[in-house]
């Protein structure tokens, strides 16, 4: 399998539904419930995407408001369709959010902070936007290295067909996801009171078809890598994906899905910069 340089793909929002966005979705509520925001909160979503995020924030959380942020049209239009008029959806960038300085009092991001180019300075963003007096700050990414099973037994069998797919596989490319990195990253933003906790949810296709189908619709790393091959290779590693997993006696493919949650506050009197002009 001759390996191309294959760049991650968002902007469509229904593929990307079908692949994540929808065990998002289960993530999602746990994710809040251990955050443990107060109602009457002003809510921010740093790439919100189809908002499975801002759908929970607006269903638990009884905000003052939501405003999510996010660089492709395609999910934008999606998160409007999803959510209608309860939520303030935006174009923009996490490294420059398009708000004012101490214009929120939580800060949240699902599934975003590893495909930053400098996430560095996408909490440096979060805290300029952040209201000084204990406001909070949290984040879930996958646990791309073993805990999330399904795109585990996509790139192992990848690997095993292609080895130069090794360096487009996630658990590779993205040290930030895990928890004592995550920790590292909040805390050298001058965060405070930096916490890490895991999600699991259960994942369970009803047969290889409903497994490997999400896989050819372009969005995210693995789809794209799979849709980058010809019709031979792609079937190659289709063969040897279903050779790595196990069925039930119906044909339902148990699997699970791990992400690793990270929440910080930002303490009275440590208020964020605000952004040179």
């Amino acid at each position: 399998m001759a390996r191309r340089e294959v760049p991650d793909t968002w902007g469509i929002g229904e593929p990307y539904e079908a692949y994540v966005g929808r065990w998002s979705r289960r993530v999602a509520p746990r994710f809040l419930d251990w955050l443990g925001a107060p109602p009457g909160r002003r809510w921010l979503d740093v790439g919100c995407g189809t908002g499975a995020l801002c759908a929970s924030i607006i269903a638990r959380c009884a905000p003052a408001s939501v405003t999510g942020v996010d660089p492709s049209e395609g999910f934008l239009a999606c998160a409007h369709a999803n959510l209608g008029e309860r939520a303030v959806l935006v174009g923009g960038s996490a490294t420059a959010l398009p708000l004012a300085d101490a214009s929120v009092d939580v800060v949240v991001s699902g599934l975003v902070l590893n495909f930053i180019a400098d996430a560095a300075a996408a909490l440096a963003e979060m805290r300029r936007v952040m209201r000084p007096g204990s406001s909070m700050v949290g984040a879930y990414v996958w646990d791309y290295g073993g805990g999330m099973e399904l795109m585990r037994h996509f790139w192992d069998a990848a690997i095993e067909l292609d080895p130069a797919a090794r360096n487009l596989d996630e658990g590779v490319r993205f040290p930030l996801c895990r928890p004592e990195v995550l920790i590292d990253l909040f805390t050298a933003a001058r965060f405070e009171q930096v916490r890490t906790t895991a999600i699991e949810v259960p994942t369970t296709f009803a047969n290889f078809d409903a497994y490997w189908q999400p896989f050819l619709g372009g969005q995210g790393p693995a789809p794209a890598y799979a849709m980058s091959l010809d019709e031979a290779a792609r079937e190659r590693l289709r063969e040897r994906v279903r050779s790595k997993l196990r069925s039930g006696p119906n044909g339902a493919i148990p699997l699970t899905a791990r992400a690793w949650a990270v929440r910080a506050k930002l303490e009275p009197g440590r208020s964020g910069e605000a952004r040179q002009r």
